[in-house]
């Protein structure tokens, strides 16, 4: 621990099922810390039950983070130890926290991160897909068409794609991935990691909606969604700037025409092109 006159903040990890995977060093930051932050208090308590970890408890999560952050800066610099954990897995990592972290940063304060489990890097590691190069998504966004654009994105994407999502809409996620990246796009849905009803599900997006909707009780549980990069999918998908494209189209070819080739190989919607081709079409 930090023997100055300032306290410090302790970024920890804690399991993201399996209660074993706690780490020593974090069980030991957790029972001398003055304070522990979490998500909420009754999840928390479980864990710190489990292990013997008598710890005050108090709960920092997103609708709270950002008017409690200043009073915890406050504890900080009058010498308290505080340890941010999360419900599970690692904090700040589509988890709160990001505030209390920066706002210690900036204030002086000492901030240090215990590591450990991690749901998009252990999906990732048994998953059998690149792991060299990846992009983390986090949770896409929850309304139909802001997660479509987002989807529509990453679809030329090379490197595997890591995504979270909840059980209520891992169903719909998979059937727009299928849509927009294409249903032989390969993937693998992680289900409920540690856990005894751990599992990971291999095939094409197509494959693993049909899956899922053979047994209303599969969409149940935590799910990380891990989907091969664009060039390793092997289907020889156009990899190219769009905009680009549809400019040097247009300068043969009508706005229509133009449009349909883009939209044919791959480029996005038709008719969002033909209204983009028609703002960038060369006037007469």
């Amino acid at each position: 621990m930090n023997a100055s006159s300032k306290g410090e903040l302790f970024v920890v990890a804690t399991p993201i099922g399996n209660l074993g995977d706690i780490s020593p060093r974090a069980l030991e930051v957790l029972r001398a810390a003055d304070l522990v932050l979490c998500e909420d208090t009754r999840v928390s308590r479980r864990l710190l039950d489990a292990h013997g970890v008598k710890a005050r408890l108090s709960s920092l999560h997103v609708h709270n983070e950002s008017r409690r952050v200043r009073k915890l800066v406050q504890a900080l610099r009058a010498g308290r130890v505080l340890a941010l954990i999360s419900d599970a897995g690692t904090p700040v990592i589509s988890d709160p926290g990001r505030k209390l972290v920066a706002a210690a940063h900036e204030a002086g304060i000492p901030v240090a991160s215990v590591p450990g489990p991690n749901a998009a890097a252990a999906a990732l590691a048994g998953a059998g897909f690149d792991a060299d190069r990846f992009v983390f998504e986090g949770f896409l966004p929850s309304r139909k068409a802001a997660r479509g654009a987002r989807l529509e994105e990453l679809r030329h994407e090379v490197r595997t794609l890591v995504l979270y999502e909840a059980p209520h809409r891992i169903a719909v996620t998979i059937g727009d991935l299928a849509r927009i990246f294409g249903e032989n796009r390969r993937a693998c849905l992680v289900k409920e990691l540690t856990k005894v009803n751990e599992r990971f599900v291999h095939g094409s997006l197509e494959e693993i909606g049909r899956w899922l909707a053979g047994d209303a009780r599969r969409c149940k549980g935590e799910f990380v969604v891990v989907v091969a990069g664009a060039e390793a999918a092997g289907r020889g998908e156009l990899v190219v700037n769009v905009e680009e494209l549809l400019e040097r189209l247009l300068e043969h070819l009508p706005a229509r025409a133009a449009a349909g080739i883009v939209a044919g190989l791959g480029g996005g919607k038709r008719n969002s092109l033909y209204r983009k081709a028609l703002k960038s079409a060369p006037l007469d």
